[in-house]
């Protein structure tokens, strides 16, 4: 697994960042940020009380003025410095993917044919020809030949993979370099609609949108920014009432002290660093909705194949059945595999090798290969004086002994399930009607996959496994990686049935996958994690395509929308904290003077009104970039109760954010009223 990270900070991206965040200060692009365009709109009112203090009546507070006004705007700008910041990484990235994106040509095939055009006439449906050391001008699908394809444009890793015609391996990505052999490919897109030019829209945010959790929050805010708004306005008679005469920067100062402006400044930050976050494991999210729906995950569907086990099945053992012996079954199952090209076939001549057991080759010279069927379920050799091998699944095996009138041991099944309950794949070898024994292939279940399953659980994730094989092999690879459930001989529409169910009891699913018969799976689950190693439908259908094509990942994936969850909830509460202490620091000085009973709640022992509200409005600034950092990373997630997580938030950020701004007033105060 990929896991390469980015420096949080770099010249080039704080620079880029810098710029922006005076860019953003356009008003059409603050009012996004309901919370942040009231600051805004106060600090363009502030900035014309302090040009035409005539107008306004406030020449003697010209100092004061252009003091809020500049602690006002640093409010503004560095807000959109976390947001310019976060998107900075992403359009890093993207830079790097337009690198791979550059003019190509390409061998389009026209009638029998080849004629060299630019890449960017292609057009969807077009077949072009990628030989060695060429790059794949589009995305497209293998429809004939076999070749190892460099993705380290894409992916960052230097091993290539291998991509043929059929199958699951088939599709290409434009921009991907063909370091061997060459391959024919069908074009299934138009220029424009790459997957790296859905790719580079994505990671420079263009196409972000904010997540419903988003939304509401941003719904909460500016209802509190309305409250407060209500309070500032009501409090100015209420002021003079009692003496005191409050003019309108100081009202504007009170009010962004007081409405949550460190989290509405940080929100888009954390989302859009929510988006960066997977993709520093090599994910591109198709929508933030994608990295939040994930911390919400409650169920969890994986294939067995390569993504529990590795996938490869690898002949172990030589069964013998009846009287036969297990060299005997060696022999027949090798010259049934010797122009078997699958990783099962090889396997067979492998472990013949490892253990020194020879045959006649010579048998298979001229013989006629049988390759492997859905339908038949077998595969082997029709050899030259007229015998038949074969081998293959068990039952299949045993029909095709039957129907040419040759007996079955009394002891096949028993053997077979005995190497199905341990987890293995039983084949049977036969030579026409006459059965030999058995070949025990064995998957392994990945180290660490048990331990994964249990921290999944301790999120309070159920984890079921999908497998194609029989019960009894299903049973045991479920038991030895600690998955909660499984399905055995499962097909696509059973898949997308435990999807539906788990959803109508109102629980969100994650499935990864990589076939187009996944396809269906992943369109209906909340998270669907395509591998791109695996077919357009596939990659069409998700909301997440893995670029390492690790189905194990879609775990880090899950724990990153945790994080993003934790994060905002995290700030959020550590923002409303702020407030609470922001407004018992500066409501009691302002009033001690007319109402001097209210000194008792001046805990804090403020210098004075003026001191108190520049004190809370530059602690206002200065906390928004010194939670950046915090924003950006993270706040650490580790798999407890909802409950105790509850409590440690609380705690943490709930109780820290009323002590923090008490300390930071009172030392910012210390400085402050010595120059007021």
């Amino acid at each position: 697994m990929s896991t390469k990270r980015k420096t949080l900070l770099t010249a080039p991206i704080v620079k880029s960042a810098i710029s922006d965040s005076f860019k953003k200060l356009n008003p059409v692009a603050m009012m996004k940020n309901p919370v942040m365009f009231v600051v805004e709109v106060g600090t363009f009112v502030v900035l014309l009380m302090t040009l035409f203090p005539g107008y306004f009546g406030t020449d003697g507070r010209i100092g004061f003025n252009l003091t809020v006004f500049l602690i006002l705007l640093f409010t503004l700008l560095f807000a959109n410095f976390a947001e310019a910041l976060a998107e900075g990484r992403g359009k890093a990235q993207a830079d790097t993917l337009k690198k791979s994106k550059q003019e190509l040509t390409a061998n389009k095939l026209v009638g029998s044919n080849l004629k060299v055009v630019n890449s960017t006439e292609l057009r969807k449906g077009d077949i072009v020809v990628v030989s060695q050391g060429e790059t794949i001008p589009g995305d497209g699908e293998v429809i004939e030949g076999l070749a190892s394809v460099d993705e380290s444009a894409i992916t960052g890793e230097s091993a290539p993979v291998i991509k043929e015609a059929g199958g699951d391996f088939s599709s290409v990505t434009g921009g991907t370099r063909v370091v061997s052999d060459s391959i024919k490919v069908r074009i299934v897109t138009d220029p424009g609609e790459s997957f790296i030019d859905r790719m580079i829209s994505l990671v420079e945010g263009a196409k972000r949108q904010k997540t419903p959790n988003e939304l509401a929050l941003n719904t909460l805010l500016t209802s509190l920014t309305l409250i407060f708004l209500i309070v500032i306005v009501t409090l100015a008679p209420i002021a003079k009432y009692v003496g005191i005469e409050l003019e309108v920067p100081v009202l504007i100062a009170l009010l962004v002290c007081l409405i949550p402006t460190t989290i509405g400044g940080l929100l888009s930050a954390i989302g859009i660093a929510g988006m960066d976050r997977v993709t520093q494991f090599n994910v591109i999210a198709m929508s933030g909705k994608a990295v939040e729906a994930a911390g919400d995950i409650n169920t969890m569907i994986l294939d067995k194949t390569g993504t529990i086990t590795f996938g490869n099945r690898m002949a172990s053992q030589f069964t013998p059945v009846g009287s036969e012996t297990a060299e005997t079954v060696g022999q027949w199952a090798a010259i049934s595999s010797v122009k078997d090209e699958t990783p099962e076939g090889r396997s067979v001549l492998e472990l013949m090798k490892s253990e020194q057991i020879g045959y006649q080759a010579e048998l298979a010279e001229g013989a006629e290969f049988i390759e492997f069927k859905a339908e038949t379920r077998m595969s082997g050799m029709d050899l030259k004086d007229g015998r038949k091998v074969r081998k293959g699944a068990v039952d299949a095996v045993k029909k095709w002994v039957a129907a040419q009138g040759g007996p079955i041991p009394r002891d096949l099944d028993e053997k077979g399930n005995a190497i199905a309950s341990k987890g293995g794949t039983p084949l049977a070898v036969a030579v026409d009607n006459r059965i030999y024994g058995l070949i025990y292939l064995k998957d392994t279940v990945k180290p660490g996959m048990r331990e994964r399953f249990d921290q999944l659980r301790k999120m309070g994730i159920k984890t079921i496994m999908c497998t194609g094989d029989n019960p009894l092999t299903a049973a045991t690879i479920a038991l030895e990686a600690g998955v909660d459930d499984f399905i055995a001989e499962s097909t696509p529409e059973d898949k997308i049935a435990v999807i539906r169910r788990e959803q109508e009891q109102g629980k969100l699913v994650a499935m990864t996958g990589d076939g187009t018969n996944d396809a269906p799976a992943l369109a209906q689950a909340d998270v669907g994690l395509a591998m791109n190693s695996g077919t357009a439908a596939a990659k069409e259908a998700a909301n997440m395509v893995d670029l390492d094509s690790d189905p194990s990942k879609i775990i880090e994936v899950v724990s990153i929308g945790k994080q993003l969850l934790m994060t905002r909830g995290a700030l959020t509460t550590f923002s409303i904290a702020n407030d609470i202490a922001k407004y018992f620091a500066i409501i009691p000085a302002m009033f001690m003077l007319a109402i001097p009973e209210m000194g008792v709640l001046n805990v804090m022992n403020l210098g004075s009104p003026m001191s108190a509200i520049l004190s809370a409005l530059i602690f206002n600034a200065i906390i928004i970039p010194l939670l950046i950092p915090l924003a950006m990373k993270g706040v650490p997630y580790k798999p407890m109760s909802a409950s105790k997580l509850l409590g440690k938030n609380m705690l943490i950020y709930g109780l820290g954010g009323v002590i923090v701004p008490f300390v930071g007033i009172k030392a910012i105060d210390l400085i402050v009223h010595l120059w007021v």
